[in-house]
């Protein structure tokens, strides 16, 4: 109740800041009223300036802000809000060529008054951050490279942004709004001097040093840190941390799934999966190299979810917050029932299937293994994992279990629906998806 509590209290705060140029419009003194749809392009404007502001609290990673919801939500609606965002940035300029197409000189980033030209580099900013996030994979930009230009153009478009509406006047000629609109932005945007600056200092008083990388099956890599100079990390089962080498304050920062159990301190370890540049290195990096852990994040873990018992469904290297809750459990000797899906492509690239075994023997575990290209002889399931497979090995007092599903996005969609389709309802299900960025 208390995190549903604050999550309705972070919301109600985050709709008053979005809101609140509308309120200093609307107090006195204002200027004589114009066309509605001036005054709606005007609207939209000031919201889309203070929505693009608040975009820089979204992932600067407060435990406070980030508890009731997790930070892997917050970065979804971050990454879908921004849409909304932009398209009010766009309506602003839009509507007022509507009203009077001789503005569309407006649009010259060359051209124009300093006023017309600030505001257009702040909307090519914007929308030059929204492109290069969205084709990325397509653009070949790396992952260091994104979160650079992210920045770079965010703080961009804000800064334009105000000085366009400090240029163009009119409802911000009166000091004192137009230091309130000011304000909410640098508190907003400090927020990347929060992330970049303090957060690393902080991160940096806790050192770790890489103890073993260990090859598992399917180029996946047991990443095991142990701290240095101190007792270790405390992190519920199934949360994730970002990662650094050498330094805490590069750009160069991964998440990564815990993969050990909640229980042990002197080792933290991740499963970690060849997948990119960084990933794909993971396995060369020496032991005795400095390793920087921004974290724990997330609330996918049973601790925040009891229940009777539970359901794992994993994708891939989406067994990985997986091992850490049934390691975790097992060194709890936790009597509760686990049924864990495991759908891999081949049976030759399942992860950690021996210790899933051991793990069996020590605790109330049932694994389905789902092969997508089963070899031949294979008896077990084959395909995905679908509705009538859940039907098939679900237990019966299913209503009473917690369901907890990592993977691809396009799997936990499908599994969602399928799901509610065999008597789940949405409070028991939770999901951690992959693709963040």
């Amino acid at each position: 109740m208390h995190r549903h509590a604050s999550g309705v209290l972070w919301v109600l705060l985050y709709v008053l800041i979005v809101l609140s140029p509308l309120v200093l419009m609307a107090v006195r003194p204002v200027p004589p009223g114009r066309s509605l749809l001036i005054e709606v392009s005007i609207a939209l404007g000031f919201v889309g300036l203070v929505m693009m502001a608040v975009q820089f609290v979204l992932i600067a990673r407060y435990p406070r802000m980030s508890a009731p919801f997790g930070i892997d939500v917050l970065l979804r609606y971050h990454r879908n809000i921004a849409g909304v965002a932009l398209l009010f940035v766009v309506l602003h300029p839009t509507l007022l060529i509507i009203n009077n197409p001789a503005l569309l000189a407006w649009l010259d980033p060359i051209g124009g008054t300093w006023a017309s030209r600030t505001g257009a580099w702040a909307m090519y900013a914007f929308i030059l951050l929204a492109l290069i996030s969205v084709f990325r994979k397509q653009l070949r930009v790396s992952y260091e490279l994104w979160r650079f230009s992210h920045t770079f153009f965010g703080i961009a478009a804000v800064l334009f942004g105000h000085i366009h509406v400090h240029l163009a006047g009119r409802y911000t000629d009166v000091f004192w709004k137009e230091a309130v609109l000011i304000a909410i932005s640098l508190v907003m945007v400090g927020s990347f001097g929060y992330i970049r600056l303090i957060r690393p200092a902080i991160v940096r008083r806790k050192p770790f040093e890489v103890a073993e990388v260990r090859p598992e099956r399917g180029n996946v890599w047991s990443f095991s840190l142990k701290p240095k100079g101190h007792e270790g990390m405390r992190f519920m089962p199934g949360q994730y941390c970002y990662l650094k080498l050498n330094t805490p304050y590069s750009f160069d920062e991964h998440p990564f799934s815990i993969a050990s159990s909640s229980e042990r301190r002197d080792r933290l370890e991740f499963a970690i999966k060849e997948l990119g540049d960084f990933t794909s290195r993971i396995g060369q990096v020496p032991p005795g190299t400095t390793a920087y852990v921004d974290g724990p994040h997330g609330s996918f873990s049973p601790d925040l979810t009891p229940a009777p018992g539970y359901v794992f469904i994993a994708g891939g290297i989406g067994i990985g917050p997986f091992m850490s809750l049934l390691r975790s459990l097992a060194d709890r000797a936790d009597p509760r029932p686990v049924t864990l899906f495991y759908g891999e492509k081949s049976w030759d690239i399942t992860a950690f299937r021996e210790e899933l075994e051991e793990l069996g023997k020590r605790m109330n575990l049932e694994v389905v293994y789902v092969l997508e290209n089963p070899h031949e002889g294979w008896t077990g399931e084959t395909g995905f994992i679908t509705e009538e497979l859940l039907r098939k090995h679900l237990p019966e007092e299913r209503f009473e279990r917690h369901v907890f599903i990592c993977g691809p996005n396009p799997m936990i969609d499908a599994l969602e629906h399928a799901l509610a389709r065999v008597g789940f309802e949405d409070r028991q299900v939770s999901a951690e998806r992959f693709n963040l960025v």
